[in-house]
């Protein structure tokens, strides 16, 4: 498959630059570019002016962006676009992809479930429900796997019977 741009999400995580390995293959047998994208959000306490905090959480992506496309030329890809979006991270990697016309998401996920899951969401999940742009989930070796719950049988052929 030929890919023009690829984009994957960083969040600054050991467990998020997993898909750079596959992104970077990628880019490489397709000569794509790659965009990194960080989304930057500041919490800040009510009655709070978040101005401050916002730029500091902007300036941070915008280098650790910059470390990273550092890190990759340094390996030999040149091909590298940085992009730091302000706001909640599905709703960045959604954006950004339609914007810049990507052919390609490459992420991992957390792996959450359960409670975690609840509570924290899942940017993967959110990503793919808003979006129609390709995406390519990596499981990172860190990520827990989880069965599904449930207990199933396979069958196949004419033996399949409906009831």
């Amino acid at each position: 498959m030929k890919f023009d741009k690829i984009l994957v999400p960083l969040d600054g995580s050991s467990l998020a630059e997993a898909a750079l390995p596959k992104a970077v293959e990628l880019a490489g047998s397709s000569g794509a570019r790659l965009l990194l994208l960080r989304a930057a959000e500041a919490h800040t306490l009510p009655g709070v002016d978040p101005t401050e905090a916002q730029i500091k959480a902007v300036r941070e992506a915008e280098e650790y962006l910059t470390q990273v496309a550092e890190r990759l030329g340094a390996s030999g890809l040149r091909n590298v676009e940085r992009a730091v979006w302000y706001g909640p991270a599905p709703y960045a990697v959604v954006e950004a992809a339609r914007l810049h016309k990507v052919d390609l998401i490459v992420m991992t996920t957390h792996g959450r479930s359960g409670l975690g899951r609840l509570i924290l969401g899942s940017v993967a999940e959110s990503v793919l429900r808003g979006t129609t742009t390709p995406i390519l989930v990596v499981r990172a070796a860190e990520a827990p796997v989880e069965l599904p719950a449930g207990k199933g049988e396979a069958v196949s052929g004419p033996e399949v019977k409906r009831g």
